[in-house]
């Protein structure tokens, strides 16, 4: 879930956005996470309308099939990751959430060592781990292994994302958000970490973006 975002609002600097504006912002990023599928599809459906040749008919199915699937896999983790998943209260299960994050995050470059075991946990905790994931997966931009381990266990568990690969890097705009020390304005591209802060204070844990060796991490604790 990366990329450069088209939604243009941002918040003043060094203040927080209102209800209204992390609405939109988290709106404006679900839908940049939609567009390269579902702009595929279309793109796959014109090739079809123009009666083309059976090979590049083939290759139209083929496009809006995997098109479709990955448009499928990214509404399913969004809505887990980003929506009400439940009324309040509710709990999810990290099986699910094993599902969704593996559906959506791997591909041929990058896969997910799961480490956690299978519980039932407070909904905003989950959300919690599964943007943290998005977030792991940002500083390895060439792929690698995304390691989820448990910090702790029970309603209190928290967690650590490891991420390692080839030139794994820190974002400092990611780490700033996340620890909200000299934080820049909160716009299109900080609102997912900004969310994921609110996250953890949500659960009453600390959420930090750090080296680990060559590699990095982020931890809920």
């Amino acid at each position: 879930m990366s990329g450069t975002l088209a939604m243009s609002g941002t918040s003043a600097a060094g203040s927080a956005p209102d209800h209204l504006e992390l609405a939109a912002l988290l709106c404006s990023r679900v839908c940049h996470d939609l567009i390269s599928p579902v702009g595929a599809i279309v793109n796959g459906l014109e090739v079809l309308d123009d009666n083309p040749k059976p090979e590049d008919r083939e290759f139209a199915l083929d496009l809006i099939r995997k098109s479709a699937k990955t448009a499928s896999a990214r509404l399913q983790f969004c809505r887990l990751a980003f929506g009400a998943a439940g009324s309040s209260g509710a709990q999810i299960d990290l099986g699910d959430a094993q599902t969704m994050a593996r559906g959506h995050l791997e591909d041929g470059k990058t896969t997910i060592a799961w480490n956690l075991p299978r519980l039932l946990l407070p909904k905003n905790r989950v959300k919690l781990l599964l943007n943290m994931l998005i977030i792991a997966q940002q500083t390895i931009p060439r792929g690698g292994t995304l390691t989820v381990d448990a910090l702790g266990e029970g309603d209190a568990i928290g967690f650590r994302v490891t991420a390692s690969g080839l030139n794994a890097r820190l974002p400092q705009n990611i780490a700033a958000q996340l620890s909200g020390s000299h934080a820049p304005a909160v716009d299109a591209h900080a609102v997912q970490p900004y969310y994921t802060r609110l996250l953890a204070q949500a659960c009453g844990l600390d959420v930090a973006l750090a080296p680990d060796g060559e590699a990095v991490a982020i931890t809920a604790r």
